[in-house]
């Protein structure tokens, strides 16, 4: 399978620097080439093969209608992570980890409403009424929120994936993503313990470029998945119409009995007989009352016809 960043990419974005010799974790010395100027240089063929697992990976699980979560809080990465997760549509981690994110997240999701209820508040005008002290405490608190959960304000849910930039710093969100058992893909330095991390993408976590490359693919990844589900859901769409089709073909004679089945057929027909005897019965005694009020009606006139005649009698 080819790779989908050529070695020649990865070198120019710096990629390959790792950390000081002496600063190496041991676990990472299989992702290791060799040392120059007393700096490690990684293996970049291990990081060709490890972007295209982790590509595959987030490929096949937004195709599924999975969602990742972008971590990265450093300075470097702030930016980048925003940018790169929004053009994917994806959630994102960039200011500060809020421990319980994950494994807390019922009590995380009502912050986020306690939020946009105090966005609403401000912009129905109703601070105004508060004074002056508590309007600025609840607009500092506002700013204090979306600074840490504007990024996860469109999560319903707990991720299918972590993504995360420095392993070292991420250590809280890679915890509790191993408690949830949620995979974790992430961009591992020669300085950092690879052991909690599903897909290790040795990599310099610390430069703009090396970072912005590795996160740009891996939001490349989630907008190829998203095309492939969105023509997943669009044939299935098409293909439903064609399976009524196909069921009962125009012009083609179905019994009652094929179509409904033998026992919903004898309730049905057996409620017919019910309400043809009772409309029956109704019609009958409809009759009844009718000839009833001819022999009352008939009774009537005659005796107005014998008073008649008796009166003139009398006369």
């Amino acid at each position: 399978m080819p790779p989908i960043v050529s070695l020649k990419t990865l070198l120019e974005s710096g990629v390959h620097f790792g950390h000081r010799v002496n600063r190496r974790h041991p676990k990472m010395a299989p992702y290791i080439f060799t040392a120059r100027n007393g700096i490690h240089i990684i293996n970049l063929q291990l990081t060709q093969k490890a972007l295209r697992e982790a590509y595959n990976l987030i490929r096949d699980t937004v195709a599924k209608g999975g969602t990742v979560l972008f971590v990265g809080t450093k300075r470097q990465a702030q930016e980048i992570i925003a940018q790169e997760a929004t053009r994917a549509g994806m959630p994102y981690v960039n200011y500060k980890w809020l421990g319980g994110m994950l494994t807390n997240w019922r009590t995380i999701s009502q912050r986020i409403r306690y939020l946009e209820e105090l966005e609403r508040m401000r912009d129905s005008g109703e601070l105004e009424r508060l004074t002056k002290k508590e309007a600025l405490m609840i607009l500092r608190k506002i700013e204090r929120l979306k600074a840490r959960l504007s990024g996860i304000r469109t999560m319903t849910r707990l991720p299918d994936i972590v993504f995360v930039v420095d392993v070292c710093r991420e250590e809280t969100a890679i915890k509790e993503a191993n408690r949830l058992n949620i995979p974790v893909v992430a961009m591992v330095d020669t300085n950092c313990d690879p052991t909690n991390v599903d897909y290790v993408i040795p990599s310099n976590d610390d430069a703009i470029r090396a970072i912005k490359l590795i996160v740009g693919l891996m939001a490349d990844a989630v907008i190829e998945g998203k095309r492939l589900w969105e023509k997943e859901m669009a044939e299935k769409a098409q293909a439903t119409p064609e399976v009524t089709s196909e069921a009962l073909p125009e012009g083609e004679d179905v019994s009652d009995e094929e179509l409904l089945g033998e026992s919903t057929l004898a309730k049905i027909q057996a409620q017919q007989a019910q309400a043809q005897k009772a409309s029956e019965e109704e019609a009958r005694q409809a009759e009844a009352t009718e000839v009833s009020d001819q022999a009352a009606a008939s009774d009537q006139t005659a005796m107005a016809e014998a008073s008649s005649a008796t009166q003139g009698s009398d006369a």
